[in-house]
């Protein structure tokens, strides 16, 4: 049977620097804790997941699609300036600017400015 955890007091914590994957790290050892049953915190930082940046979306007909072609422009529900989504696995994780990479500055990347869901609720 799963395990159900309380992600509002193992995420109650006041320091700023911890990371979420920190906080999953302090959930496993205080379930082992508590349940007397070693989490294997290694298998899990191996399970691949698919990360996407999200910079904005937009719902037009069906028609207005069959238009489009090359050069078209499709606005977007976000403005320049607003923070993208951080998408991990289908849910938001985080959000964050749009940035120009420094060591290959012909690469974007996020810095990211907030941390949400379960591990994150909402940390700056």
């Amino acid at each position: 049977m799963a395990q159900s955890f309380d992600y509002q007091s193992a995420t109650a914590s006041d320091d700023a620097e911890t990371s979420p994957l920190d906080r999953l790290a302090e959930i496993a050892a205080r379930t082992a804790e508590e349940t007397g049953k070693f989490a294997n915190v290694d298998a899990i930082m191996r399970i691949p997941v698919t990360m996407q940046v999200v910079l904005g979306s937009a719902t037009i007909p069906v028609a207005n699609l069959m238009k489009l072609g090359r050069g078209a422009v499709v606005p977007l529900d976000h403005r320049v300036g607003e923070p993208v989504d951080v998408v991990v696995n289908g849910r938001v994780v985080a959000r964050g600017e749009v940035v120009v990479v420094e060591e290959d500055n012909s690469r974007f990347g996020v810095s990211l400015t907030e941390i949400v869901g379960p591990l994150g609720q909402g940390d700056s």
